[in-house]
Formats: C-alpha cells, structure tokens, sequence
C-alpha cells in the first residue's frame, strides 16, 4: 500500500469505522451467544423435566411394588434418551431398585456443569411419606451441535452486520467527509500562494451550514485577506521600485535605470552592428532661474523639460534625468555622426523656446556633450561618463551648443581633474602668488594704481594660467578661501608700497562672484582697511558684469554696504556680458573698465572703435572714470586719449610683475601724486 494512502484521512476513517463496526459485532455477537447459551441450559433442564414427568407414575408403580425389574426398565428406558448419563431408582430406605449409567463425561466448556434432576416419590394415601426417588443426570454435551450452530449463526449475522454497518458509515463519510475534503484540496493545490485572491473554493452543495460549509467560508475570506495584503505589498514594492528607478519629480528613468536600460541598448546595438549616441544635456544658468523665480518655478521648468524631451524623436531609446539640471538621451538606430547632432540641435532648438510659467516667460538654454558607440567607449558606464565630460567642458567655452567627445577631450578632463586635485594643495603649500600691472594716467605716464593677478607656481607644470584654475575654484568652491587670501595679501603689499612714500597709490582687486553673494565681505573688507590703516578709496573691488546679473538685487546691496567702507568699485571686462544702462545708473560704481577683446584692434576695426567710444560716453554721461585693459601700442593709447579715456593698463607700460619688480618699476618711474585719489567723483 502506497505510504501517502495510509497517511489518507480516508483511510485512517475507514480503518477506524471497520475496527469500530467489528468490537460492535462482537460485542452483539458476544451477547447473543451468552443468551442462546442460556435458553441452551433451560431446554437441558426442561429436557430433564419431562423426562421425570414421563417416567414418574412407571417408577412410583415400581417403587410401590419393589419391583426391581419395572424400575430396571424404567432406567434403561431413560438411558435412551441421548443427553441421560444416569437413571436412579431408589425406594424409600434409599436402596437402590435399578442403576443405568453411560460413560460420564465432564460438561460441556461453552454450556457449563451437567445438570441433576431428582423425583421425590410419594404414596397418595400417604403423602407426607416419601416411598422412594428417581434421579438423573444430564450433560449438556448432547445440544452443544445445536449451540454452535446457533452461536456460529449469531456470530455470523452480527458480524456481516456489522461490516455492513462499517461500509455504510465508511460511504457516508466518503460522501459527507472525505469526497468534500478531497475536492476541496485539489482546488487549494490549484491556487498559486502568489495570486491567492484570484481563485476561492467552491460552496459544495449540501455542506452550506455545516462545519465544512463554515470552513470553506473562513478560508475564502483569509484567501481575500491574503490577496489584499498581496496586493498592498507589491503596491508598495511597485512605489520602491519606481523610487529606486525613477526620478520622483519628471517621472523619468534615473541615473541607475538608465544605466541598465543602455547595457540593453547597446547589446543591440552591437549584435545589429548599429551606432548609438549618448546624448548628456545641462541647462544653462539653471541655478540663477532658482534663485530669481524661487524653487517651486525651478521645478515646473524641470517637469516642462522632461515633458519637451519626451515628444523628440522616436528614435530616442532611452531619456533619463540624471540630477539637478542635467538629463541624458539615448539615440538608436542611425548610420552618421549628423544623426546625434541633429537630434542635439533639435532638443536645443526646443528648450530655446520660452517656457510660460505664471506671469515670466523663461528661456531654457542648454549645452550637450555626445558620445558615440562604438567610436567612444563600448559600455554604458563609459560612454554616459565622456558625454558628462564633454557637456561639462563645453559649459566652459561657449554655451547653448552641443560638443563631441573626442580623445583630446579626454585627456583633457584628466587633466583638469589633477589640477583641481592639486589647486587644494597649492592654497595650502603656498604656491599661490600675486603679481600686479600698474595702472597708468596719461598724458604724463603717472601710475597711479596696480591691479593685482593671481598666479599659481606648479612645481612640475610651472605656472598655470588664470583661465584655467580660476574656473576649477570657482566650481569646487575653494574661491572664497583663495579670494581672501588675495584681499589680504593685497592689502598688506599697498600698506608696504604706501609706507615707502607711495602714498598715493590704489589697488585693484577682482572679487569673484562667490565673494560678492558672501555676506561677511563687508566686514571683511572694513576690517583689513582698518588692520592695515590704508586711507579712503585706496583700494579699487572689480567685478565683473556677469557675476553683477546673476543677482542685481542681491549684488546691489553688498556694492551699496561696500561703498560705506569708502572703497572704489568697478565694472570689469565691461561689454562682454548682458550690458544695461539701468544697472549702470542704480548700482554705486565708479569706473567702468573696457575689456581688451574691444582695445585688440584699434583703431582699425571699426565696431570696436564705435563700442569704445560708445562706452567713454557712457562713462562720462554717469559721471563715471574709465579705464582700457590690454593697451599694448602707442596708437591705441593716442586713440584712447582723444577721446577721453585717460586711465589704461598693458604691456605698452608694463607686463605683470612680482611685488619686488613692481617696486622697482614703481620707484624709478616718473611718477607724480594723481589728485583723483583723494576722493571718487
């Protein structure tokens, strides 16, 4: 027998209800037997009865008489009968008148001791005088056939009823237990533990209100409560997974999912033997727009720009948001590296397009970095890296147009990268220095102010220009600590020029964007004038235009607290930014300074002649000074003077020197005290 069916619950029941039905039928059987049994021994003795009955007026006629061959009959008579073993006769002083006896044997084991039987005789006219006796013996061995036969019988009828009993409960419980049982775990092995709500056992008829009705109603409703909390937990692993893989603001793909997704891409790419392009996209000046608008218009751009990009072309295979202000695209299925500019240009083309948020009309521009497959790199951790690369490159030229990677590139974000590593060391290992251009007023060549420039010593790459690690402080934010370092550092170079009789000396310092959005400049500035007792309006802060209109409120208020500490400000590399006359007349300047693209080529370019000329009368209409960077020829400075530009710096007075040969220029030229420094017009 298979060892799944004895373990069964129908066979269990089955072997129980058989094992119950038998005891039973025993149990009837044994009682059955023991009344037969009874009624057995009763026929034995009313066998006896008759028997004393029959012979009692033959023997008392014997007794009577002394008859001794009467009484012999009678015995011999009585010992005919099958279940006699002794037939007495006895007169009434117990002498024995006839003695029969067959071979006595013991009684019967399943019908018990032998019987005896004794007749007391008596003559009628003397009753109370007993005349003699008849005495017999009966085993009981002569009906034990007709009780076996019975009990056999009994046994028999009761057994066979009992297995009749056994099987009809064993096929009531089939039908009221075990068959319901069974449908009901084989719909349970139906059901998936996963998808438990979308099947329920069935109601089995005629088991309504009973206890298996009951049950099956209990388990539909644990069943739905399981579905629920199923349901729940992949609602909360859909709302996981979507967090973990999607940007919560746009709805896009993230960094991580889109990284998966271009494995994908480029397997396909690569079996088709296709071209892919990765695409890395940052908006310009996008922390500005912050800012001015506030964070919650930030957003609403951010939503509008993923929602531009989505209705690109079809051949995007991918559009990710990878973080603040940059997003990523994947371009699948082309055959020409115009294909990736192209699409480029189109996504520059719409984020152009002004966005109407509430009452402003804002422009989007952006500048893209494209990396090719395979021409760049053959994974997608590659190829996402060299388009990041490359958008954050082109940032640093001109913006608002895409860039290619190309291996130059490359070696150049290398290379940027060490020198951002070793900027942090040169402000700690004193490899920073200042060197100053005087300033010069003509006619007469009278310096009366020196600008003072920063330049990095590397010890391996000797120096490195400005342009290229003002910017890398500018992003890693190490410009605050180096602007203070050049503000002190000037300061106390034109207390030492001052205390060796330049007394009428200025010094012109850039303050970068960073320093001017720093509240503490002020104090900062009001305390070096002060450790170092330099006079009214000795030192000069230059800014540039650009830094003025990321935040002309903000930028108006600190050149407004600076002005209180009596120092001059100018405008730097003016016309160069996003020129207007309205800030020019609210902000407290004092001189503006034409940038050197304009002075390059005088006075034969005449844009440039017109933009200069412009400029001085600009000045001068605000009641403004003004000075010419880069001036490198007499005729450009004889250009300058006719048409009032008196104040000029370049390499046509002197090229930028350390402290000591500034000193010494400054010393041994012909120098006289400028009366505009003893107070700003």
């Amino acid at each position: 027998m298979p060892p799944d069916l004895k373990k069964s619950l129908s066979y269990r029941l089955s072997g129980q209800l058989l094992l119950a039905a038998l005891a039973l039928g025993l149990l009837l059987a044994a009682g059955q037997i023991a009344v037969e049994r009874q009624q057995i021994r009763q026929a034995i003795h009313d066998d006896g009865e008759r028997l004393l009955a029959l012979f009692e007026a033959a023997v008392t006629h014997a007794v009577s008489r002394h008859r001794r061959d009467l009484a012999d009959d009678v015995a011999m008579h009585l010992l005919n009968h099958p279940g006699v073993l002794l037939a007495r006769v006895r007169d009434g002083h117990a002498i024995v008148l006839a003695e029969r006896t067959r071979a006595e044997t013991p009684g019967h084991p399943l019908l018990g001791a032998n019987q005896r039987f004794t007749l007391r005789l008596s003559d009628p006219a003397l009753p109370h005088e007993p005349t003699g006796d008849l005495e017999l013996i009966l085993g009981s061995a002569y009906r034990s056939g007709e009780f076996l036969a019975s009990a056999s019988l009994s046994l028999a009828s009761h057994l066979a009823g009992a297995l009749l009993l056994g099987l009809t409960l064993l096929l009531l419980g089939q039908r009221l237990l075990t068959r319901p049982l069974t449908q009901l775990l084989e719909h349970l092995a139906r059901i998936e533990p996963e998808r438990a709500g979308e099947q329920q056992l069935p109601r089995l008829k005629g088991h309504e209100q009973d206890e298996i009705g009951r049950w099956v109603e209990r388990t539909n409703q644990l069943l739905a409560a399981i579905a629920r909390q199923q349901s729940q937990r992949r609602e909360a692993e859909n709302t996981l997974q979507r967090m973990s893989q999607f940007d919560q603001l746009t709805g896009l793909p993230n960094r991580q999912l889109l990284q998966r997704q271009l494995e994908r891409l480029l397997h396909e790419a690569s079996r088709r033997q296709e071209r892919l392009a990765v695409v890395c996209l940052g908006l310009d000046g996008f922390t500005a727009l912050n800012e001015r608008y506030g964070y919650q218009i930030g957003d609403r751009l951010l939503v509008s720009v993923a929602d531009r990009l989505r209705h690109l072309d079809s051949q995007l295979g991918s559009l990710a948001r990878l973080g603040g202000d940059q997003f990523a695209l994947v371009q699948i299925a082309f055959e020409h590296s115009y294909q990736a500019a192209d699409l480029a240009q189109q996504v520059l083309d719409a984020l152009a397009q002004p966005l109407q948020i509430e009452q402003h009309a804002i422009g989007l521009p952006a500048t893209a970095g494209i990396a090719l497959f395979p021409d760049d790199g053959d994974s997608g951790e590659r190829l996402l890296q060299r388009a990041e690369q490359t958008m954050s490159l082109a940032k640093q030229g001109a913006r608002q147009r895409y860039q290619f990677f190309i291996a130059s590139l490359d070696r150049e974000i290398r290379r940027r990268r060490q020198l951002e590593q070793d900027l942090r060391q040169a402000v700690h290992n004193e490899q920073l220095e200042l060197y100053y251009q005087p300033q010069v007023e003509s006619p007469g060549h009278v310096c009366v102010g020196v600008e003072a420039l920063l330049r990095w010593r590397h010890p391996q790459l000797g120096f490195v220009p400005p342009d290229q690690f003002i910017p890398l402080a500018e992003q890693n934010e190490l410009i605050l600590e180096i602007g203070d370092w050049v503000l002190e550092r000037a300061c106390r170079q034109l207390r030492d020029w001052h205390q060796q009789g330049l007394a009428g000396l200025r010094m012109a310092v850039n303050l970068s964007t960073s320093q001017l959005r720093s509240d503490r400049l002020p104090r900062q500035v009001a305390g070096l004038l002060q450790r170092y007792g330099l006079p009214a309006y000795s030192l000069e802060l230059e800014v540039t235009e650009t830094g003025l209109m990321t935040d002309v409120a903000g930028a108006a208020q600190q050149l407004h607290s600076l002005r209180r500490s009596k120092v001059l400000l100018a405008i730097d590399d003016f016309g160069t930014g996003y020129s207007s006359l309205n800030y020019l007349k609210t902000l407290p300047l004092h001189k503006i300074k034409i940038d050197r693209s304009f002075i390059r080529e005088l006075p034969h370019n005449e844009d440039d002649a017109t933009i200069v000329r412009t400029i001085i009368q600009l000045a001068h209409n605000l009641n403004m000074q003004v000075l010419a960077e880069g001036v490198e020829s007499v005729e450009q400075e004889a250009y300058l003077l006719a048409h009032g530009c008196r104040e000029s710096q370049g390499y046509l007075h002197c090229r930028p020197l350390p402290a000591f040969e500034v000193t010494q220029y400054l010393l041994t030229a012909t120098r006289r005290q400028p009366t505009s420094l003893t107070q700003p017009i």
